[in-house]
C-alpha cells in the first residue's frame, strides 16, 4: 500500500491581483519505507509540494492522502505524530534562545509523552551527538550538528514519514555526506518513509529509490534509480540536470559516500 498518495495536486498563490500556479496537476505515490525524490531547479515547485502536505501552502486542487486517508484542512496532532519535516536551514529552524533540551522536549510535552529525559538523551545518541549537547544553544553548534538536532527533533514523536527539504544544501560537502549517511541509517533502523527535495541529482541518486523531475510546477518525468545510474532519461530537461550534477562532481563537489 502507498503511504503517501498525491493526486492531481495544484497549488495557487494569489498576490497583488495575480495568480501564480506553483504546482500544476502533480500526482505521485510513495510506498511504505520507500525513499522518493523530487528534483528540479529553483521555482520548479518541489518544496511547495512538501509545504502543501504540511498545510503550509494553499492547495487549490487535487487530494493528498496519508495511509489512505485524505488529509483534513487542519493537520493537527495526529498528522504531526505521523509526518515531520526537516528544513533546509538548520539554524533558522531552531529557536536561538531555546536549549537543545527544550527544543527536543517540546513536542513530547505537547503530546503528553512520558520519560522525556530518557527520550531526549536517546534521540541525541541516535543522531550521533553526546547527551551533554542537550544543554547547549544552537549558536554553540556547527551547521552539521544543528542539522542533526533538527533531525532528532523530527523523530521525537516516532513518525512514519520524513519530508526532507534540501536537508544538506546549507552544509559543506564533507558534512553533507555525514548527514545523508545518517538519514539513510535512520531510515533503515526505524522503517521510515522519505519524500525528499533536492536540486542535485547526485544527492537524490544516493538517497532515493525513485525520482520525479519537476519543471515550472509540472512533472517532466519519473526515473527509477537504475535508470538514473545508467543516465537513461527520456527528456532533454532531465538530462540537462544530470549533466549539471555530473559537472559539479567533476569540478570537485564530493558525492555522498555510499
Amino acid at each position: 500500500m502507498s503511504l503517501i498518495e498525491i493526486d492531481n495536486l495544484t497549488v495557487t498563490f494569489r498576490a497583488q491581483g495575480r495568480e501564480v500556479r506553483a504546482v500544476e496537476s502533480v500526482s505521485l505515490s510513495v510506498g511504505e519505507r520507500e525513499s522518493y525524490g523530487l528534483v528540479g531547479e529553483s521555482g520548479s515547485g518541489k518544496s511547495t509540494i512538501l509545504r502543501a502536505i504540511c498545510g503550509m501552502a494553499p492547495v487549490s486542487g487535487g487530494t493528498i492522502r496519508i495511509a489512505g486517508k485524505v488529509l483534513p484542512a487542519e493537520r493537527g496532532r495526529a498528522f504531526s505524530a505521523e509526518v515531520q519535516m526537516v528544513f533546509q536551514d538548520p539554524y533558522a529552524s531552531l529557536h536561538p534562545r531555546h536549549t537543545i533540551d527544550r527544543t527536543l522536549s517540546e513536542p513530547l510535552a505537547i503530546h503528553g509523552m512520558p520519560d522525556r529525559d530518557a527520550r531526549v538523551v536517546q534521540a541525541l545518541v541516535d543522531v550521533g551527538l553526546p547527551p551533554a549537547f542537550r544543554f547547549r544553544y544552537p549558536h554553540q553548534l556547527s551547521g552539521g550538528q544543528r542539522q542533526r538536532v533538527a533531525i532528532a527533533r523530527a523523530l521525537m514523536l516516532k513518525p512514519r514519514i520524513l519530508l526532507l527539504d534540501e536537508p544538506t544544501s546549507a552544509l559543506d560537502a564533507s558534512v553533507q555526506a555525514e548527514v545523508l549517511n545518517l538519514l539513510s541509517r535512520l531510515r533503515e533502523e526505524q522503517g521510515l518513509t522519505f519524500l525528499m527535495v533536492s536540486h542535485d541529482l547526485a544527492v537524490i541518486d544516493h538517497m532515493c529509490d525513485r525520482i520525479m523531475v519537476l519543471q515550472h510546477g509540472s512533472t517532466v518525468e519519473e526515473i527509477s534509480r537504475d535508470d538514473l545510474a545508467k543516465a537513461n532519461m527520456k527528456t532533454p530537461y532531465a538530462r540537462s540536470l544530470f549533466e549539471a550534477s555530473a559537472d559539479r562532481m567533476l569540478g570537485g563537489t564530493t558525492e555522498p559516500a555510499r
